[in-house]
């Protein structure tokens, strides 16, 4: 069977200076339509390397990355736009809406950017904002939302392209715990309907609302499984200092 996502040993470097830093030092994974996966990890882990790979914003430096059964390792940037423009749809930390548009008009950015017609954003814009339950406010600006709304309006930006992949780049940061609990359940309830969810934390309290978790840890998977496991988020002794989830230096006490 095709993977939706693959990556087959992939490194991407960087020289700091003097210093030569893996970000990713020879991962390889594989994500299948309709799955929820959780990508974690603290800071400096490659999370975020990953992600902005996963979103064709980057390339490796070496190894491969298939999406959709197309190589995109070495796509230059008008290429990597056009399948991301295609295949990808993102929920970032700030929602990312523009102020001076309504909420239907923000919908529909990505598909006026993509060429498609007037009454073809209207319509799906519509669907979207149906999805997420927001129709109703589609005349109104962001301003006049709250935070959870907001970022229910960047999800629905992100359906509205009908994408292979909904990529959420830490999408409760800037909310309470309450509406973040509803963001997430909202996520949940995309994935039930067949949407695939990749999902880009540093927490452990959100990443087990995936159903898979893929723990980084200094550039290599450390974790890739059952996201319900206590080893999903369990780290080595020595790295659990610190970590969200745990109320001992030893790990023995995991929160889910």
């Amino acid at each position: 069977m095709e993977h939706l996502i693959e990556f087959k040993d992939v490194y991407k470097i960087y020289q700091m200076g003097e210093e030569t830093v893996h970000a990713l030092d020879g991962v390889s994974l594989t994500v299948d339509r309709g799955e929820f996966v959780a990508i974690v990890g603290s800071s400096g882990s490659g999370k975020s390397t990953a992600m902005n790979i996963i979103g064709c914003l980057d390339v490796p430096t070496s190894g491969t990355y298939h999406l959709g059964g197309v190589d995109v390792s070495t796509m230059d940037d008008d290429q990597q736009a056009e399948i991301r423009n295609k295949m990808l749809g993102f929920i970032f930390q700030q929602y990312n809406l523009i102020p001076k548009l309504n909420v239907q008009e923000n919908v529909e950015l990505p598909l006026l950017y993509a060429g498609v017609s007037a009454e073809e954003r209207h319509q799906r814009a519509l669907r979207a904002l149906e999805r997420v339950g927001l129709a109703d406010k589609r005349r109104n600006l962001p301003s006049q939302l709250s935070g959870g709304q907001q970022q229910r309006v960047s999800i629905a930006r992100a359906l509205a392209g009908d994408p292979s992949v909904i990529l959420a780049d830490e999408p409760t940061g800037a909310l309470d715990s309450r509406t973040g609990r509803e963001v997430l359940a909202f996520l949940q309830k995309l994935n039930a309907e067949g949407d695939t969810v990749v999902l880009i934390t540093h927490d452990n309290s959100i990443a087990v609302k995936a159903k898979r978790i893929i723990r980084l840890q200094d550039g290599k998977i450390i974790y890739d499984g059952d996201a319900h496991d206590p080893r999903a988020v369990v780290q080595p002794e020595e790295d659990t200092e610190g970590i969200d989830g745990f109320d001992d230096p030893a790990g023995e006490e995991v929160r889910a």
